[in-house]
């Protein structure tokens, strides 16, 4: 496992990251929780020389935030934490908003480091952007909590350029958490070029565009899945979006690896500053992402993934409706 630093200021962390959320939330209901297992993978990451691992307040409202404490009890030392705050929940798991105000901030980040078990957080960063609430207050109580001692560094998430440089002139920024993968490659417009020119590393979600990059995906989802009323896996977008993926398939067995494999392969070889998350809840399919390190490419394969896979080629907002507000493309 190779590592890098995390932008021009950060920690050297791991060239994948662990993305805890699916062990908790979003993508079947509670009751289908394996959290032993959820536990376990984590601790396989670990093993297997993954030191970066994503999680959020909200994901689960707390319960991923508790089993990460749980997975990495005892060995704190070997983990750069990253956490998402703000994004408010109602108790049926209904999203009601984001709050990134100065006290609110202070208050999210108490509860998540009794939760996590530790006495700090590496990287902290609202979820989404708070429209009644200027980036630049909301960073000013990040940067009181890292001279406290109760972060190190500054994260950011799903914001466009400006917000960016506005929160970047309070604080240096650290990383820059948004989704990025062959399906969704907005960020490549002028988002990855500004996070370079200020020396912010890039944390990749969705490098396998919530399954869809797996080959997997047929349109059948289990209750409390998000992706059932999201319009990139749904109707007749999803149909489109599975030629593509027949495509992938077909390039992945020319390759010789996955999908999946070749997908995160892809993300890795944009460049050093930029960090895939795998994002899973079984060990099996870590062992099978992980294989993505082995994987290079030629000239002639980037081209041919360019070419069969260019900006704006998959169909369908990547949220539900309303949710499409709050992030960046």
């Amino acid at each position: 496992m190779k590592r890098h630093p995390l932008g021009l200021r950060g920690p050297i962390i791991s060239e994948v990251g662990f993305g805890a959320m699916g062990i908790s939330d979003f993508y079947a209901s509670s009751a289908r929780r394996d959290d032993e297992e959820g536990v376990a993978t984590i601790q396989a990451a670990l093993d297997a020389g993954i030191n970066f691992i994503n999680t959020g307040d909200f994901y689960g409202m707390g319960h991923n935030e508790m089993l990460v404490g749980r997975a990495i009890a005892g060995r704190r030392d070997e983990v750069v934490l990253s956490v998402k705050f703000g994004a408010l929940r109602g108790p049926n798991g209904m999203f009601l908003g984001y709050d990134s105000r100065p006290a609110a901030v202070k208050n999210f980040a108490a509860y998540s480091l009794q939760r996590l078990g530790t006495d700090h957080i590496d990287i902290y960063q609202p979820a989404r952007l708070d429209p009644a609430t200027p980036i630049e207050e909301t960073v000013g109580a990040i940067a009181q909590l890292i001279k406290e001692g109760k972060v190190k560094y500054l994260g950011l998430s799903e914001v466009n350029p400006d917000i960016i440089r506005r929160a970047h002139a309070v604080h240096p920024v650290t990383a820059l958490e948004i989704e990025y993968s062959l399906a969704t490659r907005f960020i490549e417009r002028e988002i990855l070029a500004v996070a370079r020119e200020l020396g912010i590393g890039i944390v990749a979600y969705g490098s396998l565009c919530r399954g869809l990059l797996t080959g997997k995906v047929n349109g059948k989802f289990e209750r409390g899945d998000f992706r059932s009323v999201t319009p990139r896996y749904t109707g007749q977008n999803l149909q489109t979006n599975l030629i593509l993926v027949a495509t992938l398939v077909d390039i992945a067995l020319f390759k010789g690896c996955t999908p999946s494999q070749l997908a995160l392969a892809w993300v890795l070889s944009q460049g050093d500053d930029i960090f895939p998350l795998i994002g899973t809840s079984k060990r099996e399919r870590l062992k099978e992402n992980l294989g993505a390190l082995d994987i290079r490419f030629s000239a002639a394969d980037m081209a041919l993934l360019d070419e069969a896979f260019p900006d704006g080629t998959f169909q369908g907002d990547r949220y539900p409706g309303p949710a499409m507000h709050s992030v960046a493309g």
